[in-house]
């Protein structure tokens, strides 16, 4: 609302805060009857609530979840269509009492910066707190990457019990340092150290323990790893769904699941929607995904250059945008050089501008590609960018992507993922569905 920009931060911060407590005691603190699991970090939330609720299912809990992408309690399931990944604190405890009344034993959620600094984290008492990464995101609101850590951290700060933590991530000695009873850490770096310690993964000390995973192969279809002469077979494309894996099975692992229990429940998921989701898989391909940052656009295509494509002359046919309302502008020409870099063909198309120019944000990502193209010429580099072009409309410009593609071509659209709304000015929200928008045109090709 329009009315907060002009209430001093300590008055929005009780109002925040009043109202965390509040719903808590209309639905009568319902955390305090369940194992609440929260996720935090900036990339792979969701995609570790949903492997997670698979394990403790497989295990024989009731389990209730929320991510960016669905609703879920015990066999009900609904799509998140608040454009929102962590509801607000009325929304989440109700969900947390239909939780408790549907008789579930768990509930793993998500859990956003953004949520911490309304306190909508605050009255859940959480059994576990995981850490899945963190790169720079959503620094304009935080105000710096610092700020925005720290308002990472206060999760971990508030859960004293089980901390489970991405070692291989530069910012996790940061959160190491909260207690808690139990530490599970993670991670594939043979030459982890942290604080000086020299980790033995298979060691249990005290109340820490590791796992590790070794002998990554990945595939067309997946990823094969090892953890503690374990053979996991996971049916999600990209090496970073490793890391994913095994925040999942760390999950499993404090509750008491064994690896061979996980094993069997992460062979049975084929898919997360919107996560590097293969849409149209003959004569071409098409891929849309979630990725929003630059991080992790680098790591999407990083993938499909090293996964999927199988010969030189076929080529990498990107769909690109990003989100307005005056979110990460920094991330925009960013997005455009890894664009230019990775992919022969780039579209800029809108996303989610909110109350910005459209028009303005592809600028902003122009800048990027123009920047490295001019590298190429100055310096003579290889790069693969062979064109671009801007067609704001994303419908347009998925069918432009659609003719531009032959046989053995692969298209990734990515910014959205499985979202089903596209939000323009004035707080207007528009039903969309990039995978929908891409079968339909597909179709229609045909």
């Amino acid at each position: 609302m329009k009315i907060k920009k002009f209430i001093p931060p300590f008055l929005l911060n009780w109002y925040h805060l009043s109202l965390a407590f509040l719903g808590a005691l209309i639905y009568g603190f319902p955390s305090k009857r369940l194992k609440v699991i929260g996720v935090t970090g900036t990339k792979g939330k969701s995609t570790v609530v949903e492997l997670a609720g698979v394990i403790l299912e497989e295990a024989g809990y009731k389990i209730a979840s929320f991510s960016s992408i669905k609703f879920k309690i015990d066999k009900k399931e609904w799509p998140n269509k608040l454009k929102m990944t962590m509801p607000g604190r009325l929304k989440l405890q109700r969900f947390l009492r239909q939780a408790v009344d549907a008789g579930c034993q768990y509930a793993i959620i998500e859990v956003t910066s953004e949520g911490i600094l309304q306190h909508r984290h605050r009255f859940i008492d959480f059994d576990t707190a995981v850490f899945t990464n963190l790169s720079p995101e959503h620094i304009e609101r935080h105000g710096s990457f610092e700020k925005y850590r720290q308002a990472k951290g206060k999760l971990f700060k508030q859960c004293k019990k089980i901390h489970i933590i991405n070692f291989d991530n530069e910012n996790a000695e940061y959160f190491l340092k909260f207690p808690s009873y139990k530490k599970y850490g993670y991670g594939v770096d043979k030459k982890l150290k942290i604080e000086g310690l020299k980790i033995d993964w298979k060691l249990k000390i005290g109340n820490w323990k590791f796992i590790k995973a070794t002998n990554i192969e990945p595939s067309t279809d997946g990823v094969n790893f090892v953890v503690n002469d374990t053979l996991f077979n996971v049916r999600l494309l990209g090496g970073f769904n490793v890391y994913n894996a095994l925040a999942a099975i760390c999950i499993g692992l404090s509750q008491g699941v064994d690896l061979e229990a996980c094993k069997k429940a992460l062979t049975k998921v084929k898919g997360i929607p919107g996560r590097m989701e293969i849409v149209i898989e003959k004569p071409f391909e098409v891929i849309v995904d979630y990725a929003h940052t630059p991080d992790s656009l680098e790591k999407v295509y990083q993938t499909i250059t090293h996964q999927l494509i199988n010969s030189s002359t076929n080529q990498l046919i990107c769909v690109l945008g990003a989100a307005g309302g005056g979110r990460d502008k920094w991330k925009r020409p960013k997005m455009g050089e890894i664009a230019a870099k990775y992919c022969d063909e780039v579209i800029l198309t809108n996303e989610d501008p909110y109350d910005e120019d459209p028009s303005q944000i592809l600028e902003n990502i122009e800048g990027g590609i123009l920047k490295i193209k001019n590298l190429k010429l100055n310096k003579n580099l290889k790069l693969k960018i062979k064109n671009y072009r801007k067609i704001l409309d994303r419908q347009e410009a998925i069918k432009k992507a659609l003719s531009l593609a032959k046989p053995g071509d692969i298209i990734i659209i990515t910014g959205k993922g499985s979202e089903p709304w596209m939000c323009l000015a004035h707080g207007k929200k528009m039903p969309w569905d990039d995978r929908e928008i891409v079968r339909k045109a597909y179709n229609l090709k045909r």
